[in-house]
């Protein structure tokens, strides 16, 4: 599923967050009639967690605790570190590279689909798994599927029901900062990781209210959405076609989607994990271009053929 700050910001129409929340709500009753005891998730960071003064492509989270952005939970999550140690091992066994984290910080982009689906982001034990999707150089994107396989090929050895999701928009160009044109405040701050003040985190959300605010009204210059693209992506997703995302580009997907485009990296490593138990099916079929969201907003739910 995608995740957005503006959900839970002043802005979007209620129309719009009706129609989203709906879609939620029925992704959220097919989590309930699972009533998964483990959740894997695979998600990114917006250099909340994850800084320039050291990038891993991918992380395994052994200790977990939300930093509390956009009213989401902050706090500990309830993360079992012998589960995602053994993850971890399993990942490397597979000739993936994989870093750990004793002490990780999460994001809305973690938390916010955990309290969408179950209504507290500590209901359920969940292995946080982060990849890279804003902060370049990106490996290319058949490494996702193969992290996706090693983790689902882990997952077949333990003895739980377990959810997987993905957290990541499809087409959009927030403005996030990046090493080459932020300002040298902003830069400091992307590279060495200093915490934000809260009048920071304030002005942070001023500024993405105002950006949607342009966005929705034709009055940005942020690249547009792409419903033709996103609308691909999704049927492969669902034909479960994964090994044509072998043949994207970084500059494609960039071309095509805008700059935080490559958080479908998740969804690719979610449904590449899905994959490892056979064919798979989507059930819930979600998608709505959302200016109000700068996002290409999409969920499907899935479970083996």
């Amino acid at each position: 599923m995608s995740h957005s700050p503006l959900l839970n910001l002043p802005g979007p129409s209620r129309d719009l967050l009706e129609d989203v929340e709906g879609a939620i709500a029925q992704a959220a009753e097919f989590v309930r009639d699972y009533d998964p005891e483990l959740v894997v998730i695979f998600s990114p960071d917006h250099y909340n967690g994850f800084f320039y003064k050291t990038m891993p492509s991918f992380c395994i989270g052994l200790n977990a605790t939300g930093v509390g952005d956009y009213g989401t939970h902050a706090g500990p999550l309830d993360v079992p570190t012998e589960l995602a140690s053994q993850c971890a091992e399993a990942v490397l066994d597979a000739g993936v590279d994989v870093a750990v984290s004793a002490s990780m910080d999460v994001d809305h982009g973690t938390v916010q689909p955990l309290e969408k689906l179950f209504g507290d982001a500590l209901s359920r034990s969940v292995i946080p798994i982060f990849v890279n999707a804003v902060a370049v150089p990106l490996g290319p994107l058949h490494r996702c599927r193969a992290l996706g396989a090693a983790v689902g090929n882990y997952l077949a050895t333990v003895d739980k029901r377990v959810l997987v999701i993905g957290s990541g928009g499809l087409s959009h160009s927030p403005p996030v900062p990046t090493l080459a044109t932020a300002p040298e405040a902003v830069r400091e701050r992307i590279v060495q990781g200093r915490p934000m003040t809260p009048e920071q985190r304030q002005a942070r959300q001023a500024a993405v209210i105002e950006a949607a605010k342009a966005f929705a009204g034709g009055e940005s210059d942020l690249q547009p959405l792409n419903p033709a693209w996103d609308h691909r992506f999704l049927e492969i997703i669902d034909a479960g076609r994964l090994d044509e995302f072998n043949l994207w580009s970084n500059a494609f997907v960039l071309y095509e989607g805008g700059s935080s485009a490559h958080e479908v990296r998740t969804w690719i490593a979610a449904f590449a994990a899905l994959e490892t138990a056979g064919r798979y099916e989507t059930a819930l079929r979600y998608y709505k271009p959302a200016e109000e969201l700068i996002a290409g907003f999409a969920i499907r739910t899935a479970m083996p053929a």
